[in-house]
């Protein structure tokens, strides 16, 4: 007659128990609750704030890339005189919704508070508009009102608060370009009127001005060229593929640039910041995971007698192993569910949460003229979700293996002998 060997289920069962069991040194109990207590911490912390750095992203993204365009095409011999030949080219693409000639260069603006620098670009507001949600980000005025006067401005709020300027108002402009007149050489400079104000929520808004395409070319000593054209395609994360492929088709001395290289660098900041800042947060989810390490090992010495019992029962060492994973990764999936389930709670609601605490405190967390947001933005995405929960259980999983491994090797002859 063969012993009878205790089946998998019944070490999952033992091990659970063991996790769960009132009946436990108070110790150990406490170190048991400490890790669940860590756990929850660590993927609570690192659920609310990977959705956070996503709002941040996703409003980075779609505040700058309003006005900033999916791509530029440019000569590389100088400006482009035949740019209404190349819009047709460019708009004949499929995969391109708009395109629009431009002017750019940076330029001296004088208000009622002193000198500020901005970049002065110079647009036609038939093309632009359908290129940069500029029409929609105008809080004052009208982006015609370009076309009406031959030099009037549109600037962004920020801009227009440094220089204490109001609709209606005059700016002295000064460019990088020289006048040549009998009494000597001078800058170039013309008086601007103010003409409408825009507001995208960000740093474009401390620094962009719009003139007229008309205006630029006399301005700027263009004539009858323009710097490059602008231009928005369908997809904007498929920008680089869409317009390398419109280089192809483009004559020869021309190039084209897409925004991952004229804004990437900010955005890949983001990115790396974002993967610092899950590593860091990582690590607290580490150190709960191998508490559990301390937890298995003080109930290996708790349960020597249980372990000899059931090795004389028939159980083997990998019975043995199973029971203590199982006993560990009890105390990590209670902790990592807790914090998953508080994690994603607290993502989708942490902008209604920081609005409460404002005004309960009758304090203000972002001053919009100082961080270009009223709230805490969150974006919570399913597959930082899915990933943070693996990465906890695999971490815990790996945890549990050292104590387990010494449980299986407890020799029940030694642990019954001083029973």
């Amino acid at each position: 007659m063969t012993s009878r060997q205790p089946s998998s289920n019944y070490a999952l069962f033992i091990g659970l128990r063991y996790s769960f069991s009132r009946k436990r040194n108070r110790f150990t109990a406490v170190i048991a609750l400490v890790s669940m207590l860590g756990m929850t911490l660590g993927v609570t912390s690192l659920i609310t704030v990977l959705s956070v750095m996503n709002g941040f992203a996703g409003e980075l993204r779609g505040r700058i890339l309003s006005l900033v365009p999916h791509g530029y095409v440019e000569s590389t011999g100088g400006g482009i005189e035949d740019w209404k030949n190349i819009l047709i080219t460019v708009q004949s693409d499929d995969n391109i919704l708009a395109a629009s000639p431009y002017i750019s260069d940076k330029a001296i603006l004088t208000g009622r508070n002193g000198l500020r620098g901005a970049v002065l670009t110079a647009i036609d507001p038939a093309y632009e508009i359908a290129v940069s949600d500029i029409g929609n980000a105008l809080t004052q005025g009208s982006l015609d009102t370009l076309d009406q006067g031959k030099f009037n401005v549109v600037m962004g709020a920020g801009l227009a608060r440094a220089l204490g300027v109001q609709l209606g108002d005059t700016i002295e402009v000064t460019v990088p370009r020289l006048t040549v007149t009998p009494l000597g050489i001078f800058p170039r400079s013309k008086r601007l009127t103010l003409s409408g104000v825009f507001s995208v929520g960000a740093q474009l808004d401390s620094y962009q001005a719009y003139i007229s395409l008309a205006a630029g070319q006399k301005l700027l000593g263009h004539k009858n060229q323009v710097d490059g054209v602008r231009v928005k395609t369908t997809d904007l994360f498929e920008a680089p593929r869409t317009l390398s492929s419109l280089s192809n088709e483009l004559p020869e001395g021309y190039k084209v640039t897409n925004w991952s290289q004229t804004q990437g660098s900010l955005f890949r900041a983001v990115k790396m910041e974002k993967l610092m800042v899950s590593l860091l947060l990582l690590s607290v989810v580490a150190v709960a995971a191998f508490n559990i390490v301390s937890t298995l090992v003080m109930s290996v010495a708790e349960k020597r007698s249980d372990i000899a019992v059931l090795r004389t029962m028939g159980a083997q060492a990998k019975d043995i192993m199973a029971l203590f994973i199982a006993h560990g990764l009890g105390l990590a999936v209670v902790g990592v569910g807790l914090g998953a389930f508080i994690g994603v709670l607290l993502a989708s609601y942490i902008s209604e949460i920081t609005v409460f605490v404002e005004n309960l405190f009758g304090v203000k967390m972002f001053d919009p003229s100082v961080y270009f947001i009223s709230e805490l933005p969150s974006r919570l995405m399913w597959q930082d979700v899915v990933v943070v929960i693996a990465t906890s259980l695999i971490l815990s999983f790996i945890a549990t293996l050292y104590p387990a491994w010494r449980a299986s090797q407890v020799a029940p002859a030694e642990v019954l002998r001083y029973e």
